[in-house]
């Protein structure tokens, strides 16, 4: 037999349950402090948690000056806000800081590895991810329709926001049609966390479908995008692979934290 709750006592306020995920919704309530006190979210010697002075603060700065007036962990504490109503989430934005490094660091990193942050739990770190999901579609969105060659910067940046955070090897093609614009975008191979394994055959049949032209990336996890001999090699076997089919690869970009490197830049295709 499941044991029910008591019906709470007239005038009594229902306890309530901290395993609800207490975001409710976006648009942030203020509940009773009296409520709250009951629930032991809230002081007993304080009538409105300390927090809703700050909160009013931090908004008014950010809409007097915009974002230049924020710390990074500022910024996410504006989030925070409305993913997490009813706590002071400086310590947790700060502590996220700590953790990834900075902004790019926090929403690039797992939900899995977010969850280890006291604070954040499962609902607060996938809606993390979906910003973050949300970045990397306004970033490929610039390229679609682009020629991607005139872009070069919008390509850094979409692929370094994609893949520099990623915990594991990543394989990429960006497919280019005869104006060199993008036509898709794939995720051909994952790996462990130095090595994918990557087929030459594969990648050129794929492109021979509907590209003319193709772009190769790949993510260093360790954050130093120095090419590697397999790196190198690899590439020159999909460039050989392809130039008979007339399909030209323009670049292989690897991407780390730190940065990222061109193989055609280092001129080693």
């Amino acid at each position: 037999m499941t044991n029910r709750p008591s019906p709470p006592h007239d005038g009594e306020a229902p306890a309530m349950d901290e395993e609800v995920d207490e975001r409710g919704f976006f648009a942030e309530q203020a509940p009773k402090p009296a409520a709250l006190k009951k629930s032991g979210l809230l002081p007993r010697d304080d009538k409105q948690a300390h927090y809703h002075g700050h909160r009013d603060r931090l908004r008014a700065r950010f809409r007097d000056h915009g974002d230049t007036a924020l710390a990074d962990y500022e910024i996410l504490e504006l989030l925070l806000f409305r993913l997490i109503p009813r706590r002071d989430t400086k310590p947790i934005a700060k502590a996220l800081i700590d953790r990834f490094g900075n902004l790019a660091g926090v929403f690039g990193a797992p939900a899995a590895l977010l969850q280890e942050v006291s604070g954040v739990g499962e609902a607060v770190a996938h809606d993390l991810k979906l910003v973050s999901t949300v970045a990397h579609r306004m970033l490929k969105s610039e390229l679609r329709g682009k020629q991607v060659l005139s872009s070069w910067s919008s390509v850094i940046d979409y692929c370094h926001a994609a893949m520099a955070y990623e915990a594991r090897e990543q394989f990429r093609i960006l497919f280019l049609d005869k104006r060199n614009a993008l036509i898709a975008d794939e995720v051909q191979g994952r790996g462990t966390v130095d090595h994918t394994p990557v087929y030459p055959r594969e990648v050129v049949r794929r492109a021979e479908l509907s590209a003319t032209a193709i772009i190769l990336v790949h993510n260093h996890p360790s954050g130093d995008p120095t090419p590697s001999r397999a790196d190198i090699d690899m590439t020159k076997t999909i460039v050989d692979s392809a130039k008979p089919l007339g399909i030209t690869v323009h670049d292989h970009i690897i991407i780390g934290k730190e940065g990222h490197a061109s193989l055609r830049g280092l001129r080693l295709i």
